[in-house]
């Protein structure tokens, strides 16, 4: 009787093991994190073509992770992407004059924003807007410019 009602503690904490490991296995997939006490300011950038950028995307230096993708809107005004993004306290050194970019991980991964710094010594803080942006490349786009002119090449000989 013993040995048996030991044998189902066992399988009961070997099961809840399970279902926590699955669990954090599930967050670390989806990218979904518990950050406790970080903190974040905002920032916004237009782009005139995000590709497929998406929230919760990265943001990076360098390579390096310091923030998310919040939002992202259209602005009736100029008909550009508005790109809310939310930056690590940490990286709070980022000069007004950086250049944020849309690059892709990989030959077909996913959109992220890159920032290349800039030379100002003031740096961005909550509520500006980056003007100095490059627009995303669209694969499709540059295979349809090389058939194009392909076919341009092959009509002139």
């Amino acid at each position: 009787m013993a040995t048996e009602k030991s044998l189902e503690i066992t399988v009961g904490l070997f099961l809840l093991v399970g279902i926590v490991a699955l669990m954090l296995l599930a967050f670390k997939v989806s990218g979904l994190t518990f950050s406790v006490g970080s903190r974040y300011y905002t920032v916004t950038a237009s782009f005139a073509n995000i590709g497929n950028l998406k929230p919760r995307a990265a943001v990076r230096i360098a390579g390096v992770k310091i923030g998310e993708v919040e939002t992202i809107r259209l602005n009736p005004d100029n008909y550009m992407a508005d790109v809310v993004l939310e930056i690590d306290d940490s990286a709070d050194k980022i000069p007004v004059d950086s250049n944020a970019s849309i690059l892709t991980a990989g030959l077909l991964g996913e959109n992220y924003v890159s920032f290349t710094p800039g030379f100002e010594d003031t740096f961005l803080k909550e509520n500006d807007h980056i003007t100095n942006t490059s627009q995303a490349m669209i694969l499709e786009n540059l295979i349809g410019q090389l058939v194009f002119n392909m076919n341009k090449k092959d009509k002139e000989e």
